[in-house]
């Protein structure tokens, strides 16, 4: 969900420009009487242009697990009759009783947002000293810094291998364990300093702390389990024709809506040393095939440039 800042002239306020707008949108194929779910509200940059193609008969549901997200979401599109907007994880979907009348397209980007990188105090970014939470949803849950103060080493070095793919993760939770007795892990700038000394710098232009800092927000947020738990509800209440967009921001997560994809398409799956196995009843149809930014919108907006867009087609 990585939506850029733009600053604009005088005293008007600063713009969130969506990733790959035009091509999300035009993935959903919006119909103006159809009913479309954005479960990433962000700042509504997306959710403006699918608004902006429905008619009378429309209808938008927003949801967002950030509270400041949803705030933003009232204060731009609650007046509108066409549209309801839930505090939720999109998960949850299944759960808001607006979904039960189906949906015809259902719109997931995901990720963290500028917002949540560019306001300090959420501790997502190394690049401020700051709390150390990283929480989405700042109402629940436990943040990064009590993960890692009741983690123990094996664990620690998991997540960072696993949401990371941080090849120091051993080393790096080994020395968080050493030291968090005398100095609980609070603040990003302690975390970041304690990386970059295990570490040192040695991928030139990318700060020591991006896996460890990208895995623990994956692992607070849970969020692999979420986009799976996601799209497993989405295939369910998408009407036949209704389109899935998702855009990923990383191959961890990539690798689970690509995977989704392929298992309800009805492909036939190779196996080593056995014969061919047929997936799932055929259920989805990919929509051409992965697309990314273009040489444009990567020149206008850096953070796009590892985003991917897959886009499914629900069948009968």
């Amino acid at each position: 969900m990585a939506e850029s800042r733009n600053t604009t002239s005088g005293s008007e306020p600063l713009r969130h420009i969506p990733v790959m707008l035009g091509e999300a949108v035009e993935g959903l194929s919006v119909q103006p009487d159809g009913r479309y779910l954005d479960g990433t509200f962000g700042r509504g940059g997306h959710a403006r242009a699918v608004l902006s193609r429905l008619g009378p008969g429309g209808r938008l549901l927003l949801m967002d697990r950030d509270p400041q997200a949803i705030a933003a979401a009232q204060a731009e599109f609650a007046a509108d009759p066409r549209v309801a907007i839930r505090h939720a994880n999109f998960a949850r979907m299944d759960e808001w009783s607006e979904v039960a009348a189906g949906l015809d397209g259902v719109l997931l980007d995901l990720g963290v947002s500028s917002p949540q990188l560019d306001e300090a105090a959420r501790g997502f970014s190394f690049m401020a000293d700051a709390p150390l939470d990283m929480r989405m949803d700042t109402t629940r849950g436990e943040s990064a810094a009590d993960f890692l103060a009741q983690a123990d080493e094996r664990e620690i070095a998991d997540v960072l291998w696993s949401y990371g793919e941080e090849r120091h993760s051993r080393r790096i939770a080994r020395a968080i364990v050493n030291d968090r007795d005398d100095r609980p892990f609070i603040r990003t700038g302690q975390l970041a300093t304690l990386i970059e000394r295990v570490v040192g710098r040695r991928e030139p232009g990318k700060h020591p702390a991006t896996r460890s800092f990208q895995a623990l927000r994956i692992r607070v947020n849970r969020e692999l389990d979420a986009l799976q738990e996601g799209l497993d509800t989405a295939l369910e209440r998408l009407n036949v024709g209704g389109r899935l967009a998702v855009i990923s921001f990383h191959s961890l997560e990539d690798r689970v809506v690509k995977r989704f994809i392929r298992d309800h398409s009805g492909r036939i799956q190779n196996r080593r040393n056995g014969p061919p196995v047929q997936s799932a009843p055929t259920r989805l149809v990919a929509i051409g095939k992965a697309q990314f930014p273009s040489e444009a919108e990567l020149a206008v907006n850096p953070r796009s440039r590892s985003a991917v867009l897959r886009v499914a087609e629900k069948l009968s």
